[in-house]
């Protein structure tokens, strides 16, 4: 990536503007005006006046919200270019469900999708097919997606933006692919780590949410306190560096300052470290393969430190190899692992269950899935329905 001011910036789309992701994205694009341009932002809609006040800042040329009508939102956007003292600004509002995927297909130099959720397939495969780089923080598109996801992008069209995957991409220029033995990523372990599963039987949604590291939104906070988010990552890592599962590990490192690992033939092993900032993987996904000048802050070698490490407990928490079972099933079992988790986390929440019945869901429902013959958007869809509707009928008999 050039940095000269006389090379034009590139036109970036954020995808979830209004999450973690997407405003730490407007962050380092605010941070580098000079190689960043927002020409356009999509969110959910559940914070609309969020998102008219990043379409003023941003002056984006196309705004997609998945909820609501154009009419208010323009309406929002009146009032918050008026209180920025900005005149004229008038936007295209893109509506509907659909919204998120007709503005991943805008022309830009990169798509950063920052969605939660399966619901980011869509919009995934609308992105790849617009030739745009894909800086990929929706890691559930890629792991439901899987196979149709590969397929639609071209080699290093996909670029990773969660820590641990930008860790190991960093890392990999360390080696060629036939000298790397395998992948360690990293777990805070959450706010739960050290505890028993009988411990774990007790746990509020409160404690769920009181992660000691991450600031996140209550779907990834709930999955990295159950360890379902490393299960996630663990698929992702496969798809993504084309990885044995049986070479992927993971190792507890509470500190969060080391990312993730690659373990090359020699013995060596390469670590990317660095303060927890997504700032830093947002920036690189925005920028690949240059790094941003000060996107984040690095470690201050001056000081004392401690970095500890230590196995991962699978009896307490099982999700890691709940997720590599559902990776070498293939076909549409990652998705049917990602949506009975969906939905007991929203049951969790609601005080229907108890913390470990969502792991217990999803073990029941993968264990009645019988897959599909072809991998089609159509066939992720059915084997998602079926999920959710298979962990309501679990769910209500567990309910406490």
């Amino acid at each position: 990536m050039q940095t000269s001011e006389s090379v034009q910036p590139r036109k970036i789309v954020l995808l979830g503007s209004t999450g973690s992701i997407g405003t730490q994205a407007i962050d380092v694009v605010d941070g580098a005006p000079h190689l960043f341009e927002v020409v356009a932002l999509s969110a959910g809609g559940g914070n609309p006046e969020l998102l008219a006040r990043q379409a003023v800042h941003t002056r984006a040329r196309a705004i997609g919200t998945a909820a609501g009508d154009a009419k208010t939102l323009q309406a929002l956007i009146d009032d918050a270019a008026r209180t920025a003292g900005v005149a004229g600004y008038r936007p295209e509002i893109i509506t509907g469900p659909d919204a998120s995927t007709r503005i991943a297909e805008i022309e830009a130099d990169v798509v950063l999708n920052g969605i939660t959720g399966s619901i980011g397939l869509a919009p995934t495969l609308a992105a790849l097919k617009s030739g745009a780089t894909l800086a990929l923080a929706n890691k559930e598109s890629l792991i439901v997606g899987g196979a149709l996801v590969k397929a639609a992008a071209r080699e290093g069209q996909i670029v990773p933006v969660d820590s641990e995957h930008s860790a190991i991409a960093q890392c990999l220029r360390s080696g060629t692919a036939a000298e790397v033995d395998r992948l360690i990523l990293t777990a805070s372990g959450g706010p739960f780590r050290g505890m028993t599963r009988d411990q774990l039987h007790d746990v509020s949604p409160q404690d769920a949410l009181a992660h000691p590291t991450w600031d996140m939104g209550l779907m990834v906070t709930t999955n990295s306190a159950s360890l379902v988010n490393k299960g996630l990552e663990v698929i992702e890592a496969h798809l993504l560096f084309d990885i044995p599962l049986e070479k992927i590990d993971v190792v507890v490192h509470p500190q969060s300052v080391v990312h993730s690992m690659v373990q090359f033939i020699d013995g060596s092993t390469i670590a990317q470290a660095s303060p927890p900032d997504m700032r830093l993987p947002i920036a690189l996904g925005l920028g690949w393969p240059d790094r941003v000048p000060q996107a984040a802050q690095a470690c201050d070698w001056s000081k004392a430190t401690t970095w500890t490490f230590e196995p991962l407990d699978t009896v307490a928490f099982p999700a890691v190899g709940l997720a590599k079972d559902a990776a070498r099933g293939g076909s549409t079992f990652p998705a049917v692992f990602n949506a009975a988790n969906e939905e007991a986390v929203m049951a969790f929440h609601a005080g229907r269950i108890r913390f470990t019945d969502i792991l217990d869901t999803i073990e029941a429902v993968l264990s009645e899935h019988t897959g599909s013959s072809g991998l089609t958007v159509e066939s992720v869809l059915d084997a998602e329905r079926w999920a959710r509707a298979r962990a309501h009928e679990l769910l209500a008999v567990r309910s406490v």
